[in-house]
């Protein structure tokens, strides 16, 4: 996860020097409309996967450029200082999820106390999974999740949400926020489309969805990881893969997804 281009080597210089002083979050801001309207992108994207960066919005980008950073200032002081090497993946979540926290409260995105909140809101919680807490209420287009991460790192939880809304744009993922809730786990807040399940999908529905999308089973004999030439896809059971009351197509609500 390398956003060091020149676009955003600035912002890196700004947030070491002045932290998240208003200038610092404004050139952010500035950044993240110019990935919005095309003017810019991360270069590890292609541009179906740059369709899903700007569909999961503006906040999701800002934190992924502080991921970044947080990723290159480590690894650069690390490889300075007593040649330690590269930092361990638990030292990168750990800075991520640091300075994300810094930059989520100046931008008043932190939402202490999130469960009550959200259930007052949106509505009770409906589902909790090891990836997620869901809320809805019924009659609504959209769920409410709080995600956590199951990835190396932060930056890595944050790419599977552009990485979903890629290949699968009818859930696409929106964040709106970040919370570390009662069970001590940093959390990202998102909506998803709704979708009302007529049925789970089958084995030999899922196979045909991604080999659409260019993916074939992995062969490790578990039925539910997928292999494309670009990217892995995990966890597709039918559990996370619905059959639409509306569409009749398998739907993939959530899987873990992340580039090879």
């Amino acid at each position: 996860m390398n956003a060091a281009n020149d676009a955003i080597m600035p912002i890196y210089r700004a947030i070491r020097e002045e932290g998240f002083s208003s200038h610092v979050l404004q050139q952010i801001d500035d950044y993240t409309n110019d990935i919005l309207n095309g003017r810019t992108n991360f270069p590890q994207f292609n541009l179906q996967e740059h369709a899903g960066l700007c569909s999961a919005d503006s906040v999701l980008i800002g934190a992924y450029t502080v991921a970044c950073y947080a990723r290159t200032s480590l690894a650069t002081s690390g490889n300075a200082s007593a040649c330690k090497g590269n930092p361990t993946n638990w030292e990168i979540d750990a800075r991520q999820e640091e300075l994300v926290y810094q930059w989520a409260v100046a931008k008043k995105l932190w939402i202490p106390n999130s469960e009550q909140i959200l259930i007052d809101t949106f509505g009770p919680k409906i589902a909790q999974g090891a990836e997620a807490k869901v809320y809805y209420k019924s009659g609504d287009g959209a769920v409410i999740k709080e995600r956590t991460s199951i990835y190396s790192t932060l930056g890595k939880a944050f790419e599977s949400i552009v990485l979903h809304n890629a290949l699968f744009p009818e859930t696409q993922m929106k964040v709106v926020g970040f919370t570390r809730d009662s069970d001590g786990l940093f959390r990202t807040i998102l909506t998803q489309p709704y979708v009302e399940c007529a049925r789970l999908a089958t084995k030999s529905e899922i196979d045909k969805m991604v080999a659409a999308k260019g993916f074939c089973d992995n062969g490790d004999g578990r039925g539910v990881n997928y292999i494309g030439e670009r990217l892995y896809l995990e966890d597709m059971h039918p559990a996370n893969v619905f059959i639409d009351k509306i569409s009749e197509k398998p739907t993939c609500i959530d899987c873990i997804v992340k580039f090879r």
